[in-house]
């Protein structure tokens, strides 16, 4: 399959090559006629424009690779939640880890699994940063747009983003009184209701928009133990947006929104054991089964969808948060602020010793966050220079518990030692990490471009970032006799520059080259016993190109980059069963986008995006979990430290080496009887690893994955009926997967992306 997979890249990235010269070829150097200019002023105006920039530029004239989802693809059938994106955005991953999300871009993003951990990926709603990983897997829901900037962004964006940027920009209430309706349901008693109203309070000067969804569905899986089900949902959103035109330009835009989960979501998936014999394990060796041993009874395949544990995955999640945006617009200078508060709180149980009786392995994990940021943000167009500057603020008080009951324990290491502990020496103790970590962060930014002719412009801009964490807490693990304080703190800054030269084309393509920094601020993880954690650091370069066809039939973007990383962050389980983060020495990723959009006919759209990634360690040396078992890959042992391996060379997790996608979409017109549109994709992605050993017991296989749908529609388009499927072959597989820690056996753990799922949609848009 592998090659028969990279040949399809390649096939794709050839013909996707040879279109362009071919377009270009055509094209009439003579002055436009009147449709042409016709077509050009519809054009204009289809221009969408990405806020994430900050700059007020449209998509086609940004010099950055950037993806943009638009509504008609979010919702019930198509992109409902984040983790949906890996299928839509060139070079991006997202899995989940103890219910929190773990998103990468071109091989970065979040690969610590410590209490209090950030991500590498900034998300952000209208602008406003959400900090907290798990807050980020809520869903989507009356979505206007969603934006992903891929790579370091330099100058506007600081903490967070050394892998990129998504920004959700959410509705905004209208002049005129609209909304929508739509009511799904399908397989796994899948029940989605979704909804928008909104409309002028007073004329144009005040406005309104309210927006509510209802989620819920049986499990994918089920505790064969319990009887309970696994990664099913129930969850409910509500969001309300006020906007007031206060002067024809003066703009205020408030918006406010609430999420509630209560269900068995995010499940702790057994894979299996790796260097540990099944029969040892904690759970067989105390006399109970695993979900191997459960079907291996029945002499059934084992379905690892399913679970099979005295510990149910709970999943109770909250959020509140509240935006203000301020806008003054006078033509040429605007001026933005961004108020933003966010409260999260989430609690969620899985097991860690993956069997039906209580072996030290429920592990209790809390979270409770409290944010607040502040930005102000100004453009100006003065002829040839334009101008971009802006600060921000941001504080969040972050309380967070991981608590794991030793229960059993000693009876476990007397079975597996030979020792002699009272039975229920550790029965009363824990593996406890606990406390608090308050952060604070200050950027300050600028650009300028200069237009050195009308087609040849230069920008060049700086941000200084700094950002100070306190932690106070306490980390106990009873039966190793380890009682400390873990009160520490960091404070760091950088400076962030951003260099691009951009080169638009008689025909309209762009052409750019840019250099940029990106930082990732220093970590204190909460009760973590590992020393306060450094800053990662990457210098970007990157070229690329973006254009279409004057009638608009031909689109196409491309780009090629290179990233060089030193002290990036990485989250383990030590010898001792302690999580930790470390700083990698150094990593360096290159690689190259390719898309294209196809419009042959007025109603058929083709889109096609292929990508190569080479993401590898230069220096980097860790303790191996599988180190001298003849079974297990093997690595050199570190001159540094022999105690070590060597994994230098090794691929970056989460970082597949090619990946392919297609979408096609053809609307049929029935004149007076409305329309059908048809529309399917089919992503490839190449083998991936998921932790830095790049083994067997944490990797996903090459696959590909399909999605269709088809939607009736009104003649009026204000009713639709629509039939879809996702993963329509029901393909199995991983969406994140980690080592557990030795004292379980070193078992691999993980999430999976969801079965085959289909169902049908009835909206109705007034």
């Amino acid at each position: 399959m592998k090659m028969s997979f990279k040949g399809a890249v390649f096939a794709s990235t050839a013909v996707i090559a040879l279109i362009p010269a071919g377009q270009a070829f055509a094209q009439d150097s003579d002055a436009p006629t009147e449709d042409q200019a016709d077509e050009n002023e519809v054009a204009a105006e289809n221009k969408v424009v990405i806020t994430a920039t900050k700059t007020g530029v449209s998509l086609q004239d940004t010099a950055a690779a950037i993806s943009l989802i638009d509504s008609s693809s979010i919702g019930a059938g198509g992109i409902e939640n984040a983790g949906d994106l890996s299928a839509e955005v060139p070079n991006l991953s997202v899995g989940d880890q103890f219910g929190v999300n773990r998103t990468f871009i071109r091989g970065i993003g979040l690969t610590s699994i410590d209490l209090g951990a950030d991500g590498a990926v900034a998300f952000l709603q209208n602008g406003a940063i959400n900090s907290r990983p798990a807050a980020q897997l809520s869903g989507f829901y009356d979505i206007a747009q969603i934006e992903v900037l891929r790579g370091p962004q330099g100058t506007t964006y600081g903490r967070g983003a050394t892998g990129g940027v998504i920004n959700i920009v959410t509705a905004r209430p209208t002049e005129y009184f609209e909304g929508y309706a739509r009511a799904s349901y399908g397989n796994y008693n899948a029940v989605t209701l979704e909804g928008a109203v909104g409309g002028p309070i007073a004329g144009d000067k005040l406005m309104f928009r309210v927006a509510g969804k209802y989620d819920r569905r049986d499990g994918y899986g089920t505790n064969l133990f319990t009887g309970n089900p696994i990664d099913n949902r129930d969850a409910y959103a509500v969001r309300g947006s006020l906007q007031s035109n206060i002067t024809p330009d003066l703009e205020l835009l408030i918006v406010a929104d609430h999420f509630k989960e209560d269900d068995f979501n995010y499940a702790f998936h057994y894979f299996g054991p790796t260097v540990t014999p099944e029969a040892q394990l904690p759970g067989p060796l105390l006399g109970g089964d695993t979900i191997n041993d459960y079907y291996a009874a029945r002499g059934e395949p084992v379905n690892y969808r399913n679970l099979y544990s005295d510990e149910d995955a709970i999943n109770d999640r909250k959020g509140t948060s509240v935006t203000g945006i301020l806008t003054l617009d006078k033509g040429a200078f605007t001026v933005t602020s961004t108020t933003a508060y966010r409260k999260f709180e989430r609690f969620n149980r899985d097991d860690l010793d993956v069997s039906d009786i209580n072996a030290f392995g429920r592990n209790d994990y809390t979270e409770d966050s409290e944010s607040f940021s502040q930005e102000v943000s100004f453009t100006a167009d003065l002829g040839a220079l334009s101008l971009l500057g802006g600060a921000m603020y941001f504080e969040e008080d972050l309380f967070g518990e991981v608590r794991v009951p030793t229960v059993n324990q000693a009876q476990y290491l007397n079975l597996l030692l030979g020792t002699n502990l009272p039975p229920d020496l550790y029965d009363d103790g824990f593996y406890l990490q606990r406390g608090t970590v308050k952060t604070k962060a200050v950027g300050v930014y600028g650009e300028g471009t200069i237009e050195i002719t009308p087609d040849l412009s230069f920008t060049a801009g700086a941000r200084y970032n700094w950002e100070k964490r306190t932690g106070l807490g306490r980390f106990s693990f009873d039966s190793q006799g380890i009682d400390i304080p873990t009160d520490k703190s960091g404070d760091w800054d950088a400076i962030t520059p951003k260099f691009v030269l951009e080169y638009q084309t008689p025909g309209g393509t762009l052409l750019y080259g840019k250099v940029t920094k990106g930082f990732k601020s220093g970590v204190v993880n909460i009760g973590s016993v590992n020393d306060v954690i450094d800053p990662e650091n990457v210098w970007s370069y990157e070229i690329g190109v973006r254009g279409e066809t004057a009638d608009r039939t031909f689109g196409y973007s491309a780009a090629a980059f290179y990233y060089d990383y030193t002290n990036l962050q990485v989250g383990y389980v030590n010898e001792n069963s302690i999580v930790e983060t470390i700083n990698a020495a150094s990593a360096r990723n290159y690689g190259v986008e390719v898309e294209a959009t196809i419009r042959p006919e007025e109603n058929t759209t083709l889109r096609i995006f292929g990508t190569y990634l080479n993401a590898k360690y230069t220096d980097f040396c860790n303790g191996y979990y599988a180190a001298g078992d003849p079974s297990r890959r093997q690595f050199p042992a570190c001159d540094s430290n022999p105690a070590l391996s060597d994994l230098s060379g090794n691929r970056l997790a989460n970082a597949p080496e090619f990946t392919v996608a297609i979408f096609a979409d053809h609307r049929i017109e029935l004149g007076d009887n409305g329309s059908i549109d048809l529309a399917a994709d089919l992503n490839f992605q190449d083998d991936v690893f998921f932790t830095e050993f790049n083994n067997r017991d944490a990797q996903q296989s090459a696959f590909a994955m399909a999605n269709a749908s088809i939607t009736y529609r009104s003649p009026d388009d204000s009713w639709s009926v629509a039939v879809w499927g996702k993963n329509i072959t029901d393909e199995f597989v991983l969406a994140n997967t980690i080592i557990a820690a030795p004292l379980y056996g070193s078992v691999s753990v993980g999430s999976l992306r969801p079965p085959r799922t289909y169902g049908v949609t009835l909206g109705y848009d007034f």
